[in-house]
């Protein structure tokens, strides 16, 4: 018989990748002889190559390098030579679905997510909305994989040891944590309006944090020449805090910082997922998003997101539709003593 391999198919928005992995690391432990080439954008090496021996990453970058039909075709006489026994599309968009036809055609064993599309329209309708929790994109990637034979326990703890990541491969201000000290950190952006906690509001939460904590370390996440000034702005207005994006360089080493926090205050964006991975409690604000689409973080408990209730909300399931108020209530709304009382909580129990 020969060796069972499988692609796994997931490009998108690093959030989107990243809830790939606690799926992607259930499988390769229960399924030791079991080959996996999980096929993304190149961005999202760093999350996937030090996972397992039987966890293979492959880079294709479908707006460039394989853009278009002709690039796809390309890709797949790519693939096709890799020998893979079943087919994985966690995306389901055009080009996975070209490429799951190409397999389909010459007779792979495919599969491919169901997104429950139907209920998360009846999560943003207008006129008669239905709150009900959605399946989490950790158990529709789950789902995948059992109707390809590969049913699985979700048993992912985080990337690193229980200790965390290594902290000697940081620079040096970073290599080692005080006792007594807390790690908080924050990463205040998110691609859409609809996802982004005011500034001046979040300026006023790392106010009373550093006045609640005075011995405490806050790292600011961010990525982008935009989001990189405001870090600057507010590590002027406070030099307790860190720069992250200018002191370390790449994804590996956030990755091992964020295992080192005591707790991470995020939107519902990619460092909310990527912190989720390294075990770190995540305080997550939610605005025009919710929490009961599935995209909460790996791990993440309901009581430590903030949220206010509003009839128009949730108006979006990724946060990129206008305001219909146009006041954005349901950002403005959460003060920042709401966002407070969520972190001292979490830090009356953190690890």
């Amino acid at each position: 018989m020969p060796t069972q391999h499988l692609l796994v198919i997931r490009f998108s928005s690093m959030g989107d990748v990243a809830m790939v992995v606690p799926v992607v690391c259930s499988l390769s432990r229960q399924y030791p002889n079991l080959r996996i080439t999980v096929l993304s954008q190149p961005f999202a090496k760093p999350l996937f190559e030090n996972l397992a021996n039987n966890i293979n990453f492959m880079a294709a970058d479908v707006k460039k390098e394989y853009k278009g039909v002709k690039g796809l075709n390309c890709l797949y006489r790519r693939l096709i030579a890799k020998q893979f026994t079943a087919i994985a599309d966690l995306h389901d968009v055009l080009r996975s679905q070209y490429l799951r036809m190409r397999f389909n055609m010459a007779g792979f064993k495919v599969a491919h997510i169901n997104k429950h599309r139907a209920g998360k329209r009846r999560l943003v309708d207008t006129n008669n909305k239905q709150l009900v929790q959605q399946p989490t994109s950790f158990q529709n990637y789950a789902d995948v994989f059992a109707r390809l034979g590969y049913p699985i326990n979700l048993d992912f703890k985080s990337i690193f040891p229980p200790t965390g990541g290594n902290l000697r491969l940081l620079p040096a201000e970073l290599n080692s944590k005080r006792p007594f000290q807390q790690w908080i950190g924050i990463a205040p952006f998110a691609a859409h309006q609809g996802k982004v906690y005011p500034l001046s509001m979040m300026h006023k939460v790392i106010q009373t944090l550093i006045s609640k904590h005075p011995s405490c370390r806050i790292f600011l996440f961010g990525s982008g020449n935009t989001e990189k000034q405001q870090i600057n702005k507010l590590c002027q207005d406070f030099p307790v805090c860190v720069n992250v994006p200018s002191l370390l360089k790449g994804l590996n080493q956030e990755l091992i910082l964020m295992s080192h926090l005591d707790v991470m205050i995020s939107m519902d964006s990619a460092n909310m997922h990527l912190a989720s991975l390294t075990a770190t409690p995540v305080v997550s604000i939610w605005g025009a998003t919710h929490p009961y689409a599935g995209f909460m973080g790996w791990n993440q408990k309901m009581q430590n997101a903030v949220q206010i209730n509003l009839n128009c909300r949730p108006c979006s399931i990724f946060g990129n539709k206008p305001c219909m108020r146009g006041d954005y209530a349901c950002l403005k709304n959460i003060s920042p003593e709401m966002v407070i009382e969520h972190v001292e909580n979490v830090l009356k129990t953190s690890k």
